[in-house]
């Protein structure tokens, strides 16, 4: 199954953020305090510092918080490939007309968790991707929404030809939404749907596979 890494291999230092509070340059253009720019909507430097901090104080609570932390040294890249991701999956299931419902959302995660071995198992693996616990459901519903719009192509995500389908796709949703990435984080690739230096954020495995 597709799993997005939205904190998964993660994060471009604390230290990038706080040296950089109000950003002026966005791709070439002046876009003050914009991290990126995605299709006309701008995602601020301070809603992403929000994500960080979020995901850093829950790993902070952990027993292995330390080791949490450095696992993710590049969160804040990591989390804004996921916010950019976000916007680009959720074009690319309005336009193959796939909706996921919170009731889709609580049952996929109710599966999960009991694979799991419980709630804060399932959360505890998640946040050592980088994931905070009150991001679960909506790292859940893309899944789904990758889910459908996989069905709707009629890939098959269990094969190379049914993955390439689907990258396809959402490349071409990619390309059509004018993503411009402050310099400073990095350049987003439309081919492969990932910012800079992240690898694989949305094809990936998840710590926990839904049975079929």
């Amino acid at each position: 199954m597709f799993r997005r890494r939205t904190a998964l291999s993660v994060s471009a230092t604390a230290a990038l953020l706080a040296a950089t509070p109000l950003l002026t340059a966005c791709g070439g253009q002046a876009h003050p305090g914009a991290a990126a720019i995605v299709d006309g909507k701008r995602i601020t430097v301070a809603q992403l510092q929000a994500k960080v901090r979020d995901v850093r104080a829950a790993q902070a609570r952990s027993p292995q918080g330390g080791q949490l932390i450095t696992n993710t040294g590049r969160l804040s890249l990591a989390t804004l490939n996921g916010m950019i991701f976000d916007e680009v999956l959720a074009r690319g299931a309005k336009d193959a007309g796939v909706t996921v419902s919170r009731k889709d959302v609580q049952a996929w995660r109710g599966k999960a968790e009991k694979q799991a071995g419980g709630a804060e198992r399932l959360q505890a693996m998640w946040l050592q991707q980088g994931i905070a616990p009150d991001e679960v459901d909506g790292t859940v519903r893309n899944q789904l929404l990758l889910d459908g719009i996989a069905r709707h192509l009629g890939a098959d995500r269990g094969k190379p030809q049914g993955q390439q389908k689907l990258a396809r796709s959402l490349a071409r949703t990619s390309r059509s939404m004018g993503i411009d990435v402050n310099p400073r984080f990095g350049k987003w690739d439309d081919r492969q749907v990932i910012l800079g230096e992240t690898k694989d954020p949305w094809i990936a495995a998840a710590p926990v596979r839904q049975q079929t």
